[in-house]
């Protein structure tokens, strides 16, 4: 990496040696939030982006002059895919008293229409924000968060409807059934999963809230509705305790309900390497371009989040907490 002047930015949810490479070499490991900050703020001449398309869209928007690489360019987000940007505008459109909030989990295209950009760590202060001013809200693309957003803040929301189809494969009765036999075990819920599974969690938040919450909550066993890539942190973390993955329909052929993202896990050792070689022979086909105009149109919500969370964060807010379910015990916001 050093012949690209290049940086390792990673995703939780990628391969557990990926994360350790990042790491060991001085990059980031974090959610989509934390590399987006530090794609922008790294010194690198070259970012190299482990994890999915939107996450090496959002680097290079926020870093125009910087070269964004990508182990797997053609890896995807169903979030993405189920949202559309023909559909998508012509939704806007028809709703344009609403004030228009999407997840990151999207294209640039998709971002380049919205007001806000919203994180799962961002998503519920910048809802509750809109809210207290009287502004009704057309979110997108998640119907789980935005049905769980709308639930902790009261907000008028018209929701669009896709899913995570890791999250979605969560399942209500045979998480009751887990919960039964480790009773001991406290429940870490990431809000992308159903209402029924998000209902049972004793603590709900984005992946660097569960993280946080599971080096605090001081239990001995933790059972965690998100994808088991990050039972590699949390296992780094907390050598002593046990994590179990929330149980899912069961693995299939396609890997749907392995409780892992098919397109993060095509970031693999080799695969990085590959990409890193062909970049110094002047191979640009593992990198992320984002047209100028739509980039310069997206950068607007993002920043917009950016400039929310900074001004909190100035203003002595808490940082983002993971939600405590009532009647649960340990950390709750702050």
């Amino acid at each position: 990496m050093r012949a690209l002047d290049a940086v390792l930015v990673a995703h939780y949810y990628v391969d557990g040696a990926v994360q350790d490479l990042a790491d060991a070499t001085g990059g980031c490991v974090g959610d989509s939030l934390e590399m987006a900050r530090f794609g922008r703020d790294h010194p690198a001449r070259t970012l190299v982006v482990a994890g999915v398309r939107f996450m090496g869209e959002t680097a290079k928007i926020l870093s125009p002059d910087k070269r964004v690489l990508m182990p797997a360019v053609e890896a995807t987000c169903s979030l993405d895919l189920g949202c559309p940007i023909d559909r998508f505008d012509a939704f806007c459109n028809q709703h344009p008293d609403r004030v228009v909030v999407v997840y990151a989990n999207t294209s640039a295209a998709v971002k380049a229409r919205a007001d806000w950009v919203a994180t799962s760590s961002t998503g519920l202060d910048i809802v509750r924000h809109l809210h207290e001013q009287g502004k009704k809200i057309l979110w997108a693309p998640d119907i789980h968060l935005g049905q769980y957003l709308q639930q902790q803040t009261g907000a008028d929301m018209l929701l669009w409807n896709a899913s995570c189809i890791v999250h979605d494969e969560f399942k209500a009765a045979e998480l009751e059934a887990m919960r039964k036999e480790h009773p001991r075990a406290k429940v870490l819920v990431h809000p992308e999963s159903p209402a029924a599974v998000v209902a049972q969690a004793d603590v709900v938040g984005s992946t660097t809230q569960l993280l946080r919450a599971a080096e605090t909550l001081g239990a001995p066993e933790y059972i965690v509705a998100t994808d088991n890539g990050i039972l590699h942190k949390m296992r780094l973390a907390q050598p002593d305790k046990v994590f179990f993955e929330a149980p899912t329909a069961g693995r299939g052929a396609t890997c749907k309900s392995c409780a892992h993202c098919p397109w993060m896990a095509m970031n693999e050792l080799d695969r990085l390497a590959d990409t890193l070689d062909a970049a110094v022979r002047g191979d640009r086909s593992q990198e992320i371009d984002v047209d100028r105009d739509l980039a310069a149109r997206a950068l607007i919500p993002i920043e917009r989040m950016l400039a929310f969370a900074a001004a909190r964060k100035a203003a002595g807010a808490p940082a983002p907490a993971p939600f405590l379910q009532a009647g649960s015990q340990g950390v709750g916001p702050a």
